[in-house]
């Protein structure tokens, strides 16, 4: 190994004596010289590797070998090269002193010396079997010299005599352990090592300070190298440029200027980031015993085909075996992970500052060991204070570089388990990042038009006109069969489209990198990169912003998946979008004027146009009302959770503004799995519950422990459909590139493995760890780093630590008893009961409420019950013999409903060994009483008393995380709906199925309570599904939709077309109670049933009309119906249309003599009959052999004559072609296809192309509306006459409207005349009352007038105000 103690070539630690150069050390390098030149296939002509410390050297650089002699002896060997691996050495050469054997890649084992305690067993697994402490001849290295104090030490009791037997290393790394677990400050620890100093006796050799502890554990520590960076991100001083004192892209200077008062003399350096090398720390997963053996895990497991339970299992793992057989053979290899995000060390409210590290976890550990913190390792801890956005492949250069050297070399490496030495090699599989880090990381761009990084320039996103931003509305149907009904409607999607085209193709690594190659983009690592790649960009109109550092990686194009898509915030965002939009909260909701002023511009949806009366717009299907706001609110304010399952949700809920807030991304990964199909069910239209619980569920089926490949594929298969019924429901504006993303998720897990290995999750709970180690605020990166390599130092300890002592790898549960409640275990209890764990509180009592609470208690205890699993395989196995075609989703919805009563009668048959006890089970009757809490439910008291265990809080985070797989989902029964409020303390305000459950028993606990979504009902009703085309169901159920019309019927339905409204959703809700279906297939069964209830009561009628006279009749119909039905049947015009059908059904269409047309497809539909062709033939059968298939008789010949006149225009066009086609062609294509639509063209009334129905829009999506002159003759004449009948139209509106137009104008007029003489009038009228007024004032003067005038004679007794006064009266 590279950092192997060699005691024989100890002389490389020893270069100088006195100021010279020792003896021993030249000898040294001349053998060393010598040893390289015998390997000349690593040599460079005439030159080595030289290995000497100089930073240019180190092994990189090839030399002339006088020159390697001067610089080896100027600036002595690399640290640690004992094992010169780059110059071939493979085998350990054996010391003087053999009393250890060594062996590299052998079956030869090496035996350990044999340590005095557990302390010396961690320090040999460490130093490994090379370490030999008696040869001391020389003086040892620095490393050395510390591995031999911690031996001392190890050795050395902390006080004599203590009774637990203490050395000083152990009680030193028990404390270390503390700090780590506790996040003790260095002050702290301190104190605290003061404080047990003067507590133990004097003569203890305990440490007295964290700096002390420090030094003397800096043996088991790892390295850590701190870079120097560009102050703004451009480079990096390390390898050939770590001798540069400048940017060479910015010039901006490495260190800070010293001041003229400052004496220091040491150059600080602007910024630096801190690496972690990768390679010591995958060597220590095999030096400890704890993990060695589980390093070779995904190997020696066993595997089950078609099922995914780790990575390993996966199709990318195994392909990339297949690529690099090589890499593949040696198990101990290592798999890795690489992850990156950046977080915000001062919160939202602080400082902006940026930091981000990258985390490198290995995949060889077994899914309990996987992804977890210990196992997670710091690699790269790029410094803020900003984004290093598209920058961030300079500070990884260092890592892809030992990635690199570790997949071409590898390390040579001591595994503890085996007791031999290996050469490990390394392979980064992908990496895992949200989507803007998912940019940084591939090159990609995330943003815009062409933010998919699957779809790519296939892509048919857009922009809203109004709002603004990107849409990705109607870029799913491509992703369809091309025979679905979706692709060619023009009204629910975009206004007046259909899609014609396939999905993308997916691209794989060799192709993008020829792609990125073509293009020229250049690393950023590289002089002008960043002119270059954007211009580049702009010009070729591409997503690709740079050349990623990734395909550096020699491996790195082989990789099936790269880079993976964040089911973690993929799920958080759509659950945001559905529930703001649902609950319409303000800000949030995808719903406002904008997007529906743009879903009028887009969509046809006339119902949610502004109203042009009030200028409001209406409310949409999708957004509740006020009452429904705060029904819900108020069900999540008292919902609650089996202890360890989710967080508290009432504390997230606003009900003023009928909000969620401060959910956390597990709270929504909760609600979205879990509560969506429950929480919305009484309070949205059937079609809006349905569309937002299939997502629900897909998400869930998605994120589960353990997939399959089938499972998987059907998921594929079923999202297209899943988005497109969003895109009928919520407006464009909803789908941004985050609900656009799930049509991708279903390949990535059927192609990489199970999404819990890939998502954010473990990540980010452990950058929230890492931003609690920030203690020092001025020294982010700083904090992060000493924090780091204490807890990796403190977690190895921990697996040598005595088996008492608590440590993160023996966590107890947090509701773990103690063993208080063995006392509960009795003989002969129900393993259900048996459950260990604490009471959560005093106990209620409680009895049940009605005979179906107690039923499903009843039957939740039995099939969970490891006892009654045989009685349940045997009770399936009836209704398999009884029912040969049920399936599974009828089967879990029987046992739901039946069990417990079969169960009964089965125990008190008495011909079994069921014994007493499970009669008594079988019965379950007693008081029905229920006591809640305090530990204990009493289920069936009286003599059949069983003590229950609570929901037992087994069921931790990580399992919730990733639920089993399957179809299930919590029906109404388990939590209370949000419109019925549920009484205090009721069982079933807790859904079982959330109970405690671990991973190895989830598939089985579920089964009791969780129905599936096609058995969501508790009465007994048949499970059914429509056919592919939607035009049958299973013969029972026609049969009976048949029946149903007899129980009622009205005198208007004299046809189904006639039939009234209110009648055929009577129908439809009698249907409804005899048979149960999927939700998700709702659509299909209500047009299915249309379908079929139309051709049965239009045949049931036709079929009585022909069997009964006037006089007779059927016992079902009424007599006054049946006389309206005969008074019609005997008018002119149903006869004329009852004759006219006949003679078509008559009709010869091949010609006179030919016959009507037959075939024999029997009650299979033309569809039907393709799908069985192409499973008989491996491929998609051509129109011809359709047409033969529904045409042929079993002797082969022809049903009619015109099928038989067909078939020889076919075969001798495809002769006459054949016969035209030039001879040296080795493998003549003759388009089949199109030859059958020339013989038999398209009906031109029906536009039907003979022998094939409406499949024939299959195989002619673009030519069954003109394909024969004839029926192009027919539409160009039909086409005409509506031109002319429109034109006609038109021309009578616009002569209407002028005409409108001409009595507005002439009524205006009259309007205005009418004004003009009121006004006149109005004038007049004042004028005469101001002429009248004016005469009345002459009247008055000649009045006072009528007698002589005399003035006044003044008064001197009155005073001017008095005169005044007067006067003015």
């Amino acid at each position: 190994m590279e950092n192997m103690i060699r005691t024989d070539r100890l002389w490389m630690n020893v270069r100088l004596r006195d100021g010279f150069l020792t003896d021993e050390f030249e000898a040294g390098i001349e053998d060393f010289v010598d040893f390289a030149q015998r390997h000349p296939e690593l040599m460079d002509g005439s030159k080595i590797r030289c290995p000497c410390n100089d930073r240019k050297c180190q092994n990189r650089s090839f030399q002339e070998l006088d020159i390697v002699r001067f610089h080896l002896a100027k600036n002595g060997f690399v640290r640690d090269y004992y094992v010169w691996y780059k110059h071939g050495e493979t085998v350990v050469q054996p010391t003087s002193n053999q009393n250890v054997q060594r062996s590299v890649e052998s079956d030869v084992a090496i035996e350990y010396v044999q340590p005095n305690n557990a302390c010396q067993a961690m320090l040999m697994d460490v130093i490994g079997p090379s370490f030999n402490p008696n040869v001391t001849e020389d003086i040892p290295n620095l490393a050395t010299q510390e591995l031999y104090e911690m031996l001392k030490v190890s050795e050395q009791e902390v006080w004599p005599g203590n009774p637990y037997g203490h050395s000083k290393l152990s009680a030193v790394a028990r404390l270390l352990n503390l700090k780590a677990k506790h996040h003790f400050s260095e002050r702290c620890f301190d104190d605290i090592c003061q404080f047990l100093s003067e507590l133990l006796p004097e003569n203890n050799v305990m440490t007295d300070s964290f700096y002390s502890t420090k030094k003397l554990m800096q043996g088991l520590g790892l390295p850590v190298e701190k870079i120097h960076c560009c102050i703004n991100g451009c480079m990096i001083y390390w390898g050939e440029d770590s001798e540069l004192i400048s940017c060479k892209f910015c010039n901006h200077p490495r260190y800070k200027r010293h001041h003229a008062s400052n004496r220091q003399k040491t150059n600080v350096p602007h910024k630096k980031m801190y690496y972690f090398p990768l390679t010591p720390r995958l060597q220590r997963l095999y030096a400890s015993k704890a993990t060695a053996n589980d390093m070779r895990w995904h190997k020696e497991h066993n595997t089950e085909e078609g099922v995914m339970r780790h990575c390993s299992d996966s199709p990318a793992w195994k392909h990339f075996d297949q690529i690099h057989p090589s890499f593949a053979v040696e198990s101990r290899n290592v798999r890795l992970g690489l992850c990156t995000d950046g977080f915000q060390p001062f919160g939202q409210t602080g400082q902006q500052y940026s930091s981000w590290p990258v985390i490198v976890t290995p995949y060889n550990l077994p899914p309990w060991m996987c992804m977890k913190d210990e196992y997670m390792f710091l690699s790269i801890i790029v410094p803020g204070l900003r984004n290093p956005k598209e920058k961030l492949d300079v500070f990884l250069q260092p890592l892809i570089a030992e990635l690199k050297h570790l997949w071409e070399v590898g390390v040579q490496t001591y595994d503890v388990s085996s007791k031999q030495n290996f050469q490990m090699r390394a392979a980064l599989m992908w990496t895992i990042s949200d989507f803007p880090a998912y940019s940084m990381l591939s090159g990609w761009s995330t943003a815009g038009k062409l933010a998919c990084p699957y779809c790519m320039e296939n892509s048919d996103a857009f922009s809203l006109s109004k709002g603004g931003k990107t849409s990705w509305f109607d870029n799913h149907r491509k992703f369809l069969l091309m025979e679905h009904p979706f692709r060619r409607n023009k009204k629910a999607f975009r206004k007046g489209q259909t899609v014609l085209k396939g999905a993308p193709p997916i691209r794989s690594g060799v192709e993008i990198l020829e792609l990125i190659e073509n293009y020229g983009f250049k690393k950023v690592t590289e002089i002008d990169a960043d002119g270059i790649n954007a211009q580049i960009s702009k010009n070729c109109h591409c997503g690709w912003k740079k050349r990623s550092i990734f395909w550096d990686l020699p491996y790195w194009k082989t990789n099936l998946i790269s880079h993976n898509l964040d089911v973690m915030h993929i799920e958080k965002n759509f659950f945001d979008n559905i529930f703001n939009t649902i609950m319409n909260v303000e800000g949030k909701t995808k719903d406002n004027a904008k997007s529906r002023e743009d879903l009028k511009e887009f969509c046809s949806r006339p119902e949610l146009h502004r109203n042009e009366t009030t200028n409001k717009f209406p409310k949409a299907c999708y957004s509740l009302e006020k009452d429904a706001k705060e029904a819900l609110c108020k069900w999540l304010k008292e919902l609650r959770f089996p202890d360890g399952y989710a967080s508290n949700m009432g504390r997230c809920v606003d009900m003023k503004k009928h909000k969620l807030f401060g959910m956390k991304s597990h709270d929504c990964h909760v609600f979205m799995q879990r509560l969506i199909p429950i929480a919305f069910r009484e309070l949205l239209p059937g079609n809006v519950w349905q569309a937002v619980t299939e997502i629900s569920i897909f998400f869930k089926n998605l994120t589960s422990t353990v997939i399959k490949k089938e499972d998987m594929e059907h998921l594929e298969k079923d999202i297209p459909i899943i988005l497109c019924r969003l895109e009928r429901i919520f407006p464009p504006s909803f789908f941004d590139s985050m609900e656009h993303l799930p049509i991708h998720l279903a390949y990535e897990s059927m192609i990489a493995g199970p999404v819990q290995y890939r998502w954010m999750y473990p990540f980010e709970r452990y950058l929230r760890k890492l931003k609690n180690n920030v203690r020092n605020k001025a020294k982010v990166e700083g904090s992060i780093c000493n924090a780091y390599l204490v807890e990796e130092a403190s977690a190895f300890c921990a697996h040598y630590f005595e088996p008492q002592v608590y440590t993160r790898h023996r966590k107890m549960p947090r509701n773990f008893d103690y063993g208080m409640g063995d006392g509960l275990e009795q003989e002969g209890m129900l393993s259900i009961f048996n459950n260990t764990g604490r009471s959560y509180g005093r106990a209620k009592s409680r009895y049940y409420s009605d005979d179906q609470e107690y039923h499903a208690a009843h039957t939740y205890i039995l099939l969970n019950c490891e006892e009654v699993k045989p009685y349940i395989e045997i009770y399936a196995n009836e209704l398999r013999q009884s029912e040969p075609h049920i399936d599974d989703a009828t089967i879990d919805a029987k046992l739901d409903q039946d069990f417990a009563s079969w169960f009964e009668k089965f125990c008190m048959r008495g011909n079994h060994s069921s014994g007493r006890g499970s009669q008594s089970l079988g019965r379950g009757r007693g008081s029905q009483k229920i006591v809640r809490g305090g530990g204990i439910q009493q289920i069936f008291s009286g003599n059949n008393t069983t003590n229950v265990l609570p929901h037992s809080p087994t069921c931790t985070e990580d399992t919730l995380a990733s639920p089993p797989l399957d179809t299930h989902v919590l029906p109404a029964s388990d939590i209370p709906s949000p419109s019925h409020s549920a009484p205090a303390g009721n069982v079933s305000s807790i859904p079982p199925i959330l109970g405690g459950t671990s991973d190895a028993t989830a598939a089985s606990t579920t089964v009791g309570f969780s129905q599936s979504m096609s058995s969501m009902q508790t009465d007994d009703k048949i499970f059914i599904r429509p056919t592919l085309d939607n035009k049958q169901f299973i013969p029972s159920a026609s049969r009976r939709i048949g029946k149903i019309f007899k129980e009622k019927l009205v005198e208007e339905g004299i046809k189904w077309s006639k039939v009234p409204s209110n009648m055929k959703e009577y129908y439809w809700e009698e249907f409804e109670k005899k048979y149960k279906w999927n939700p998700a297939l709702l659509i299909s069964v209500k047009d299915t049933w249309k379908h079929v209830a139309s051709v049965r009561y239009n045949d049931k009628l036709g079929k009585w009309r022909k069997k009964y006279g006037k006089d007779a009749k059927p016992n079902s119909v009424p007599q006054e119906v049946w006389n309206k039905w005969w008074e019609y049947w005997n008018i002119e015009e149903f006869k004329a249309l009852s004759q006219k059908a006949s003679q078509n059904r008559r009709s010869e269409k091949a010609g006179e003599g030919s016959g009507p047309s037959k075939h024999i497809g029997g009650s299979k539909t033309t569809i039907q009959h393709s799908i069985d062709l192409e499973a008989e033939l491996g491929r998609p059968p051509t129109p011809f052999e359709v047409f033969k298939r529904m045409h042929k008789k079993k002797d082969g010949s022809f049903v009619d004559k015109r099928s038989n006149d067909i078939n020889e225009a076919v075969e001798n066009m495809v002769a006459i072609a054949s016969q035209l086609i030039d001879e040296s062609t080795e493998a003549p294509k003759i388009d089949v296809a199109h030859i059958y639509l020339q013989a038999v063209g398209v009906e031109p009334k029906k536009r039907r192309v003979y022998g094939l129905g409406t499949h024939a829009s299959t195989f002619y999506p673009d030519s069954v509306s003109s394909s024969s002159s004839a029926s192009s003759h027919y539409n160009t004449l039909f086409d005409e006459r509506l031109r002319e009948e429109l034109q006609e139209i038109q021309e009578n509106l616009h002569r209407k409207n002028e005409e409108i137009q001409q009595k507005n104008e002439e009524m205006q007029k009259q309007i205005e005349e009418m004004k003009k003489k009121e006004e006149e009038r109005l004038k007049r009228e004042d004028e005469m009352q101001q002429k009248i007024l004016h005469m009345e004032q002459i009247m008055c003067k000649l009045a006072q007038t009528s007698s002589i005038y005399q003035p006044p004679v003044e008064d001197p007794s009155r005073s001017p105000e008095m005169t005044t006064h007067t006067d003015s009266e």
